[in-house]
């Protein structure tokens, strides 16, 4: 790996105060080594969200693991820890009470539970006290997913740091961006050394040129990518404050808008690094019809996001329909991602908010 990707990783040692930094392609591909340095693989079962982008589920098929789906917080699309545990529980009796929080079709009871993939939805972190309990008890692997999440905090603690190991993303959309590129951050030295070799077509530190211990990927951040990481990390904090006062102005002008429920903040969120700014529309309003009008008149916007076990693959490969989880759908149903980024200007909002009002109406 070259000196800015050294760099890079340095920095966000030194953000997050972990021991390791690991940067990769992608968060997919970041995901994607966590779930194979956790020992997860065929036929092992993983416990994750329906309410998030595929690829938090897809990093599991990826190694022929069986993503079990459990329902989200209403108040924050996050997973809800308590349904967890119960899951978890009702997953290690066996028997009936596993059977039913298993996919409808094509897994067999006896397969093992390894661990939990929870994610930070839209920037606020999951409830990782409760979470981090569970796994504890029952000896499992916890990855967190924090691609949409970089300098949120947990009662203080930096999102990404709560599980085993974490990943964040650098996605255009993303709070930094490297045009594509992930990192991961881990305390764990024996699976942070796998990763490294993963990333790099499994070369294990000692290898050879052209000597590779282990089937691997090409999953390296290049160096420009790494060098517009880095010095994008020294103003993190100026650029969050920015996309948190862009979320003030929404706020602010959306509070009262009848048909309207804006984002909740949980109080063990210290702080939201704010991803997208979704909105949800009271059922009585017409999601699709709303968007369409905004688009109508000049405001993009778009779904956000279309449940996971709805996708076509999912449902075909698991037999998933609509009603499996109730709360996911209803988010996915009524949520409208609005016009957001930490350079919109206070005029821009004002115009958004006022064609939404007028769709709401």
């Amino acid at each position: 790996m070259g000196g800015e990707i050294t760099a890079f990783e340095a920095a966000m040692r030194d953000y997050t105060g972990t021991k390791h930094a690991i940067g990769v392609s992608s968060g997919t591909s970041g995901l994607h080594m966590c779930v194979r340095a956790a020992g997860i693989g065929d036929g092992d079962l993983v416990i994750t969200t329906p309410f998030s982008f595929v690829a938090s589920a897809n990093v599991m098929l990826f190694e022929r693991a069986i993503p079990v789906f459990v329902d989200v917080d209403p108040a924050t699309g996050n997973i809800d820890p308590l349904k967890v545990r119960e899951a978890v529980a009702d997953i290690l009796e066996g028997d009936a009470a596993k059977q039913k929080w298993l996919p409808p079709q094509g897994v067999p009871l006896n397969a093992p539970l390894k661990g939990l993939l929870p994610v930070d939805v839209f920037g606020q972190p999951a409830d990782w006290d409760h979470l981090r309990e569970t796994a504890d008890q029952f000896h499992l692997k916890l990855i967190e997913d924090s691609c949409e999440a970089l300098g949120a905090e947990y009662k203080g603690r930096p999102a990404g740091t709560l599980g085993d190991m974490g990943v964040f993303a650098f996605y255009p959309n993303k709070q930094i961006t490297t045009g594509e590129g992930a990192m991961i951050v881990t305390d764990d030295d024996e699976a942070a050394d796998l990763m490294r070799a993963l990333r790099n077509q499994g070369r294990a530190p000692g290898d050879t040129w052209l000597q590779h211990t282990h089937l691997g990927y090409n999953y390296r951040m290049d160096e420009l990518s790494a060098a517009l990481g880095k010095v994008q990390m020294a103003r993190l904090d100026e650029m969050l404050a920015q996309r948190a006062q862009v979320a003030n102005w929404y706020a602010e002008r959306l509070t009262e808008v009848p048909g309207v429920e804006l984002p909740q903040v949980v109080s063990s969120t210290t702080r939201v690094s704010w991803f997208v700014y979704v909105i949800r529309f009271a059922p009585e309003i017409d999601r699709d019809a709303a968007a369409a009008k905004l688009k109508e008149n000049g405001i993009p916007c778009r779904p956000y996001f279309v449940p996971i076990h709805l996708q076509p693959y999912m449902a075909e490969k698991f037999g998933y329909r609509e009603g499996d989880f109730p709360i996911t759908e209803d988010l996915g149903r009524r949520g409208l991602a609005i016009p957001f980024s930490g350079v919109m200007t206070e005029a821009q909002v004002e115009t958004v908010c006022e064609e939404i009002k007028k769709v709401c109406r």
